[in-house]
């Protein structure tokens, strides 16, 4: 099986015989309450999702993660994994050497070795992970909302937070064990934060037949206005697996994360995840982890170029559509038909009939899936 990304999979959860000791050692420590999105940054990096991290970026390897894309020691990193804290309490911790992570419910659930407290550039930071400081791209707008200090250090999860959807989620070592089980070797991943058209399912049954196994992941946290709500992708994805794939080749886990839209760098940081879950292969579409036009539709495909090291293998879709002349789902490579011929899988289209109420044709989504989506009043985030 493929190795953990820097060669080991990250455990930072207290062992049970000591988690006591900790719980109490912690109770006396200075406490920061921190966001639903930092307590999942805070699972993850517990777990070994973000293996090799043990903890948030100090200011060394933030400012390698966004000058050059790699931490400070060279291992491959494109997303900064942060804890921020606004400025009134730096003066009370700038000293401390510990400090308590608590959820916001007053829930001590991890403790932090300060490494580093530390002012940073928030034009700069928005400017290298997202190519603008435009404040209409979500993730820009998030920076510019984000504490005026960072704090950096290693972390021990003490308490492990209840989930929503528990049922589908699984740790690196859950996913690595299943796959053991079920005998895959070569595993494709696919990201998504959508729910399935015929265009999806296409690539991933492409995909699948070069492979034991497809890995479907969806992404489960914050995200824009107007994306699907989680439950919304999550029934949608069941009802597609039930009715359309071999079971034996198919696995259904979901990745507790926010969306950043960070385009080719978000890309890279899913690979990163998915090869920590035991994935060989990651699907790789148009415009992935994009937004608006802030990205190049193929700028997730070249950024790839640049990490041969990377180990995880994209598979790339540059496009794909229904072919009324070829009855069905083909692409630029495939099919040479062009004009009325072609119906491209459009999300706004798909998304505009669904909000009025329009089953789409079964040329872009299969019935069961629109009809499980038209059942919710609101399915998307609002």
């Amino acid at each position: 099986m493929i190795l953990p990304h820097g060669g080991r999979l990250v455990n930072r959860i207290v062992a049970k015989g000591t988690k006591n000791s900790l719980a109490k050692r912690a109770s006396g420590l200075y406490k920061i309450k921190i966001s639903k999105e930092h307590v999942q940054e805070l699972v993850n990096i517990a777990t070994g999702l973000f293996s090799p991290l043990e903890g948030f970026l100090s200011r060394r390897d933030l400012s390698s993660v966004l000058n050059k894309k790699r931490l400070a020691n060279g291992v491959t990193w494109t997303v900064p994994i942060v804890l921020d804290i606004p400025a009134f309490i730096y003066p009370e911790i700038k000293k401390e050497k510990k400090l308590s992570l608590m959820d916001d419910k007053g829930i001590v659930l991890a403790l932090m070795d300060v490494d580093d407290v530390y002012r940073y550039d928030k034009r700069n930071f928005a400017k290298r992970l997202y190519g603008t400081t435009d404040t209409s791209h979500p993730g820009v707008d998030k920076v510019f909302k984000m504490g005026q200090y960072l704090i950096g250090g290693k972390i021990k999860l003490i308490d492990m937070p209840e989930y929503e959807f528990s049922k589908y989620t699984l740790t690196p070592r859950e996913t690595r064990e299943r796959f053991k089980s079920l005998g895959w070797e070569r595993i494709v991943a696919f990201q998504t934060r959508n729910v399935p058209h015929m265009g999806h399912e296409y690539v991933q049954k492409t995909a699948l037949s070069y492979v034991d196994g497809l890995f479907i992941n969806p992404v489960i946290g914050r995200k824009k206005k107007g994306d699907f709500k989680d439950k919304v992708i999550i029934e949608t994805y069941e009802k597609l697996i039930k009715n359309y794939y071999q079971r034996d080749h198919v696995f259904l886990s979901v990745l507790q994360m926010e969306m950043r839209y960070a385009g080719p760098r978000e890309a890279i940081h899913h690979a990163i995840i998915r090869k920590n879950f035991g994935c060989t292969h990651i699907i790789i579409g148009r415009d992935h982890a994009g937004v608006g036009d802030f990205y190049h539709p193929f700028a997730a495909h070249e950024i790839f170029n640049e990490f041969p090291d990377l180990e995880i293998k994209p598979i790339f879709f540059k496009s794909f559509f229904w072919c009324n002349h070829c009855k069905g789902v083909a692409n630029d490579k495939t099919c040479p038909h062009k004009g009325k011929d072609i119906e491209n899988f459009s999300g706004t289209k798909i998304r505009g009939m669904l909000e009025s109420g329009k089953v789409p044709s079964d040329k872009l989504m299969r019935p069961e899936i629109a009809k499980t989506i038209l059942k919710y009043k609101h399915p998307f985030v609002e």
